[in-house]
Parts: C-alpha cells; sequence; structure tokens
C-alpha cells in the first residue's frame, strides 16, 4: 500500500505557499537569503517588484510551509504573502 493511511491514496501534499520579504540594506536580504535556504526553504534574491515599492532595492523570495518570520534579520522591512498578483501584508519594521 502506498502512504495515504491505509487508503490507497498518496498522502495529501504538503500546502506550500509564496512570500516577499524587503529589507532596508542589501547585507540583510543576503542574510535572510543564507538563513531561509538552511532551514530547508526555496529563497533566492531578486529586485523588489514595482507594485511594492518604487524603490530599486533587493528583496528575498521564497517558499514555505508558513512565514519563518523568525529567520528574518534585523533589518528587514516587510514581509508579504503572495496569490497571484497580490500581496497580503504579514509583517512591517520601521
Amino acid at each position: 500500500m502506498r502512504g495515504g493511511g491505509g487508503t490507497g491514496l498518496p498522502p495529501e501534499p504538503e500546502q506550500v505557499s509564496r512570500y516577499i520579504a524587503t529589507f532596508h540594506t542589501h547585507l540583510s536580504a543576503l542574510l535572510t537569503c543564507q538563513s531561509l535556504t538552511a532551514c530547508g526553504a526555496a529563497a533566492r534574491m531578486m529586485p523588489v517588484p514595482r507594485k511594492l515599492s518604487a524603490s530599486c532595492g533587493t528583496c528575498v523570495s521564497y517558499q514555505a510551509d508558513s512565514p519563518l518570520l523568525e529567520q528574518m534579520d534585523t533589518d528587514v522591512e516587510r514581509v508579504f504573502a503572495v496569490d497571484g498578483d497580490s500581496y497580503t501584508l504579514l509583517l512591517e519594521n520601521e
């Protein structure tokens, strides 16, 4: 039998969501990207989407089953959940 709890069905896939974190400094983005990757999240640095900021900063885009806010560097600016073209603010640190 497959791992579906005796039903013969495969187990439910884990819910993985996409997030974007913006930062006050490039170094903070780099440190957070490394921290997220070390804990198993699929993370990459990229330019901040225009919908989130007019500045030409760097953000970290990552996929995980939760926002992993504890992995953010102290210089994090904001964290958003991404749903298609929509962004939901989860954390703001001025």
